[in-house]
This record gives structure tokens, C-alpha cells and sequence, in this order.
């Protein structure tokens, strides 16, 4: 049901979560015989709560990614990740989110992660979603009612009240393409330092074995 906001600004209304999302779903229960395979191995590769970082995923070298064997794979199909999605953290650190691109497209999610699939057709996109959900005020209303002394969690049920300020369509396109568009050049950057990084690395101990001679 969309209601009005006196607070907010004149056309924008407030949804929950639940009523802009087609579906809600947390990853598949994993078993000890999907344990210990990598994406190298073969097998359907799973996104990771670590992954999200940025607003975006980012997943290890090959060997370093878990998988799921091929025949239990295809008894989890309506657990496959599309573009559009968006993932979010439901255990741990609760609240980090990303949206899913076209590399991750078929991929599967951890239990401790939520996938949000929005309507083909409705009110709120993907890219204005993930700003939203990344917010302070959002970020804030996900940690207070997080459960657990140890291990904080958030129940899907409890999730879905979230509430999401929406603005029309047309505006709502300017912020996600604002917003992502940044989130764009951070991914950029931050695979910049990561190259450099591992650059360095190598440089620095071929310089120290004596390998390479720097120069003058």
C-alpha cells in the first residue's frame, strides 16, 4: 500500500520493502558435500557475504571460490542470481548490499545472504533500490533491529518492513545513475590499487632476490 510522507518531499511516498520486491529469498542451506569444491574444480560458483563490498560483488581468483557440484547445482535453480538482483547481508555484519551485473548471472548465494528480485514492471529500480538500502537511515533502521548478542541477525519477515522513500520514476533514474555511476569509478579504483598492489609485490621481492636491478 503507498502512503504519503509529510516529511518527505512533495510527490514521493513510502513502501516497504516487501511491497516493492516480486521475492525476498535467503540462500540454500549448504551440505557437507558442497563443501571443500572451488569454481577451479567446476561446479555452479557462490557469491559469498564477503563479496559485497562497495555496493558491488567482488569474487576471489577461481580457486578461491566455492562451488557447488553440478547435480545438486540443478536442484537449486530458483536460487540462480540474475541482473538486477540485489543481495544483502542477513548475518554478521547485517546490511551490506550489491547489485548483481551481468558477470554473476546464474551464480548461486550464501545462506547468510539475502537476494531481493524486483517486478519487471515496478515501482522502484534496482540501482535506486541499492541507494537507498546503502543509506544511513536505511543502514541504521537494519542495525537496530538486528537480533543476536553474538552474531547479529535479520529475519527475512523483519526485513521486509523496511521502509523505502520513493520519488517518481524520473527521479528516481537520476539518483540510481548518480549514485551508480560513482560506484562505477570506486570499483574501478579500487581494481587499480588491487593490480598495483600485487604489482608491487612481485616487484619488491625481485628486487630483493637480487632478480631485477632497479635503476638508476
Amino acid at each position: 500500500m503507498t502512503t504519503t510522507d509529510e516529511f518527505a518531499p512533495r510527490g514521493w511516498s513510502r513502501r516497504s520493502l516487501r511491497e516493492l520486491c516480486a521475492s525476498i529469498q535467503a540462500g540454500p542451506g549448504q551440505r557437507s558435500e558442497d563443501r571443500g569444491r572451488t569454481r577451479a574444480n567446476g561446479g555452479t560458483p557462490l557469491v559469498l557475504p564477503r563479496d559485497l563490498r562497495g555496493r558491488r560483488i567482488f569474487t576471489e581468483e577461481a580457486a578461491a571460490v566455492p562451488a557447488i557440484p553440478w547435480e545438486r547445482a540443478r536442484t537449486l535453480v530458483k536460487y540462480e542470481l540474475a541482473e538486477g538482483d540485489i543481495l544483502l547481508t542477513r548475518t554478521g555484519t547485517v546490511g551490506r548490499c550489491a547489485l548483481v551485473t551481468g558477470e554473476h548471472v546464474g551464480w548461486l548465494f550464501h545462506p547468510n545472504l539475502v537476494r531481493l528480485r524486483l517486478p519487471e514492471a515496478g515501482p522502484v529500480t534496482a540501482a535506486y533500490l541499492v541507494a537507498c538500502l546503502s543509506a544511513t537511515a536505511a543502514q541504521d533502521w537494519i542495525r537496530s533491529r538486528a537480533a543476536g548478542a553474538v552474531i547479529p541477525s535479520l529475519s527475512i519477515r523483519t526485513l521486509g518492513e523496511l521502509p523505502v522513500l520513493l520519488p517518481p520514476a524520473a527521479e528516481q533514474a537520476e539518483i540510481g545513475a548518480a549514485l551508480a555511476a560513482l560506484d562505477d569509478k570506486i570499483q574501478a579504483h579500487t581494481e587499480i590499487a588491487r593490480v598495483t598492489g600485487a604489482y608491487r609485490g612481485v616487484l619488491a621481492d625481485a628486487l630483493i632476490n637480487g632478480v631485477l636491478s632497479p635503476e638508476p
